[in-house]
């Protein structure tokens, strides 16, 4: 496939987006080699505790072993093939179990036993050649509890790839009095009818609010006026920022960082409340009130970590994608509990995602309904080429320590910047020079 004539500067084909060709070579070379996030260590506490998620189309199991440790291996028998452990959380006692022939397997993956081994007497099959025992990932790293996983033996290291937007995991778990965070309540999950960059492109892009979300915050509005007297609690400030106006939106930042990554400032400021006070007190107790303010000082809103996850450090929210074809993405969010912060911070995250990004949210519908109509119009013969160029040419490098390129809040530096790394990998299969500044 030529790679070079579906992308410009300041334009990309159709075919990105509607090519059923182009979504199996990223699964190989973009989902197959980048860092992938997995999931997070509070997920299995415990020796024997396992998540089961996706890498691209592949389905892995995390899990943790006897020693503590953590392995990422193929949800794949090597008998026939089965699965070994169902999609969700679930606990193992010290074994995992075929539930076809019942091979059994350690919590690292090594074989444990088969049934009828005196059936294997004279073959080639040997206990304890690799091949029979669980295939894990080719690399796996963590940081702060988050995992991330690598199905390719060799590309970027972890560090690098996460530098641009390692701040924003910090802060993500500094914010917590304890200084880590974990797993609370369940996952959100909805399938939207739209290829997967559609939503990532989506997430850092400030023009589209005050259009896309005018049915809610319009209504929002119009409830606080006539059922609240004009009062606006924090369930419907979080839906009223959409309506901000022009200059709201360009006088935000963004930061575009290597590998695609990137990070917009926030739209809503933090509530000054009895809980926020409450929390804050809790915080410096731990940290002292000069870092606890320099913690919350930095207020952020969507991150993206690409090509696979974006959290939300003010309101603890992080949401995962995982392409199932070319035209279907699911998306799971996730809510997290800042550890030492008060119980009832925790019920503002779960407001926040409620409101904001559940598959009920009157907000996020209007997001899906979108996506889905730029997938039916990509499959037009309308056009083959989709903009990128407001601000194109106009970003400038960051002179502050993360580095990068920093834009107008209008501009569509992050949707340029994801696929500038997009080309990389697809050119390449590597990501080693996944690289802003290289337009």
């Amino acid at each position: 496939m030529d790679i070079d004539r579906l992308i410009k500067k300041d334009e990309v084909h159709r075919d990105v987006y509607v090519s059923e060709e182009v979504f199996s070579l990223e699964m190989d070379r973009i989902f197959g080699s980048a860092w992938i996030y997995v999931g997070h260590d509070s997920q299995i506490p415990n020796p024997g505790d396992y998540w089961t998620t996706r890498i691209g189309l592949q389905s892995v199991v995390m899990t943790r072993g006897k020693r503590d440790e953590i392995n990422i291996f193929y949800n794949r028998c090597p008998h026939k093939g089965a699965r070994i452990a169902e999609e969700g959380c679930g606990h193992t006692n010290g074994l995992f179990r075929c539930p076809y022939h019942a091979w059994t397997f350690n919590l690292d993956g090594k074989l444990r036993g088969v049934p009828y081994l005196d059936g294997y007497q004279d073959t080639s099959f040997d206990l304890t050649d690799p091949r029979f025992s669980l295939r894990k990932v080719a690399r796996v790293a963590a940081y702060r509890g988050f995992v991330f996983a690598s199905l390719a033996e060799d590309g970027a290291e972890f560090e690098d790839f996460l530098a641009g937007v390692k701040s924003s995991l910090d802060n993500f778990c500094d914010r917590a009095p304890e200084g880590t965070v974990s797993v609370a309540g369940g996952v959100f999950r909805v399938v939207q009818r739209s290829n997967w960059k559609i939503f990532f492109e989506n997430l850092n892009d400030t023009g589209h609010p005050i259009a896309t979300h005018e049915s809610s915050y319009r209504a929002a509005r119009q409830y606080s006026e006539e059922v609240l007297d004009g009062e606006l609690p924090f369930e419907l400030h979080i839906i009223d920022g959409n309506g901000a106006p022009p200059k709201f939106w360009s006088d935000l930042d963004l930061h575009a960082f290597d590998y695609g990554h990137s990070y917009m400032t926030a739209i809503f400021n933090a509530p000054d409340d009895p809980l926020s006070q409450q929390y804050f007190a809790s915080l410096a107790a731990k940290v002292g009130e000069d870092r606890a303010e320099d913690i919350l000082a930095v207020n952020r809103h969507n991150t993206i970590i690409y090509p696979s996850c974006s959290p939300h450090t003010s309101f603890q929210q992080w949401r995962v994608i995982r392409p199932l074809s070319v035209d279907r993405t699911l998306v799971e969010i996730f809510t997290f509990r800042l550890d030492g912060a008060p119980d009832e911070l925790l019920q503002r995250t779960f407001t926040y995602s409620n409101v904001v990004n559940s598959p009920s949210s009157i907000v996020m519908t209007d997001d899906v309904h979108v996506y889905a109509e730029c997938q039916k119009g990509l499959s037009t013969q309308g056009g083959d080429w989709v903009s990128q160029h407001r601000n194109a040419g106009q970003d400038q490098p960051y002179s502050g320590s993360e580095g990068g390129l920093i834009g107008v809040g209008t501009s569509e530096l992050p949707i340029r910047n994801q696929f500038r790394a997009w080309h990389e990998y697809m050119s390449e299969g590597s990501g080693q020079s996944v690289s802003p500044e290289a337009s």
